[in-house]
C-alpha cells in the first residue's frame, strides 16, 4: 500500500530530481495522519474499505497541495466507514488548514461536515452556501424532485433532510 502512496510523489519527479529525503517524509506524514502506517507494508486488496479509502487520501495528501479534491470519498462504505473518512478530513481541514473539495450526494452528511455546499441541478449551480443558508425543503423539492421536511440535526444543529416516501408513517 506504501507504493500506492508513493505514486502521490510522481508528479513531482523528473530527470533531475528523483526520489528525495522530501518526497520520504512526506508519504510517511502522509501514512500518519492517515491512520495507515502500521499497514504500510499490506498490500491494498487486504485491506478494508475504509483503509482502502484512506490509502487513496494518502496518496493525495503526498502531493502535498493546498486544496484536495475528491468525488465521492464515501461511496460503498458502511456507515462507520464513512463517518471515519469525513472525521479524517474534517481533522485534515481543521488542523492543517487544507481545502477540500468533495461531491457527496448524501445531503446530511454534507450539511454535518461542509462548511459550504453547492448544489446542483441540470449541470448549473442551483444554490450555494452555508448548509444553513442552501438547505431548505424548497431546494430539495427543485433540485432532487422530492418532498421532504427539513429539522435541525439533533446532535450538530445543522439542517437534516427527512425525505418523504412511501415507508410507514407515524400515525
Amino acid at each position: 500500500m506504501k507504493q500506492l502512496v508513493k505514486q502521490g510523489r510522481y508528479p513531482h519527479q523528473h530527470w533531475l530530481q528523483q526520489w528525495s529525503k522530501d518526497d520520504e517524509r512526506l508519504v510517511n506524514h502522509a501514512l500518519s495522519a492517515t491512520g495507515l502506517s502500521e499497514l504500510s507494508d499490506r498490500a491494498l486488496e487486504s485491506l478494508s474499505g475504509g483503509q482502502r479509502q484512506r490509502a487513496w487520501i494518502a496518496m493525495s495528501l503526498a502531493q502535498d497541495t493546498d486544496i484536495l479534491f475528491l468525488d465521492e470519498p464515501t461511496t460503498y462504505l458502511d456507515m462507520s466507514h464513512q463517518i471515519e473518512i469525513l472525521d479524517l478530513l474534517y481533522d485534515m481541514n481543521k488542523e492543517s488548514n487544507k481545502t477540500i473539495v468533495m461531491v457527496l450526494h448524501d445531503l446530511n452528511l454534507a450539511c454535518r461536515y461542509a462548511h459550504h455546499i453547492v448544489a446542483i441541478k441540470d449541470k448549473s449551480v442551483f444554490a450555494q452556501g452555508a448548509p444553513k443558508e442552501v438547505v431548505s425543503k424548497q431546494m430539495v423539492k427543485a433540485v432532487f424532485n422530492m418532498d421532504c421536511d427539513i429539522v435541525a440535526d439533533p446532535i450538530f444543529a445543522t439542517p437534516m433532510c427527512i425525505p418523504h416516501g412511501k415507508g410507514q408513517k407515524v400515525t
